[in-house]
């Protein structure tokens, strides 16, 4: 008796390597199952697709994924912002001054990567600031920063 892979077979497969990333979180197992499931849909309209070239475009579908997601799509969800994070992770942040605070007035700062989801903050001061000056956060203070120049 010989056997031959049907479409559900790699739809099977593909569909438990999915599930299994569940379990394992390097979502890198993943991209075998999406490829296997690739190879299902494929041969749901060309049935007589041969064994050998399965498995290649198994191979081939497996390694684009893999590489698309390592390469292009992953480096676009790193998070950059310090939301979220304590206090002492926004001590020593620079940026420069777009409007000094004058008397009971904020200032406002803009930072190169965005702090607390903004790359724009309100700033307090007790030194003497002029637009483009460049600053260092030194606390908080609610909403505000309170800085320094730097």
């Amino acid at each position: 008796m010989e056997f031959e892979f049907l479409y559900w077979h790699w739809m099977v497969m593909g569909i438990a390597l999915m599930l299994s990333e569940i379990f394992l979180g390097s979502f890198f197992i993943f991209w075998f199952g999406a490829a296997a499931v690739v190879v299902g849909l494929l041969l749901i309209p060309f049935p007589a697709v041969s064994e050998t070239a399965q498995i290649i475009i198994w191979t081939f579908s497996s390694t684009v994924f893999a590489v698309g997601w390592f390469k292009l799509l992953k480096p676009l969800s790193t998070d950059n912002t310090k939301a979220g994070l304590s206090r002492e992770a926004l001590l020593g942040e620079m940026g420069q001054v777009l409007s000094p605070p004058k008397g009971e007035k904020r200032g406002k700062v803009r930072f190169p990567a965005p702090l607390l989801g903004s790359d724009e903050r309100l700033i307090i001061s007790q030194d003497v600031l002029s637009i483009g000056d460049r600053v260092s956060v030194v606390d908080l203070s609610g909403n505000s920063l309170i800085v320094k120049k730097a």
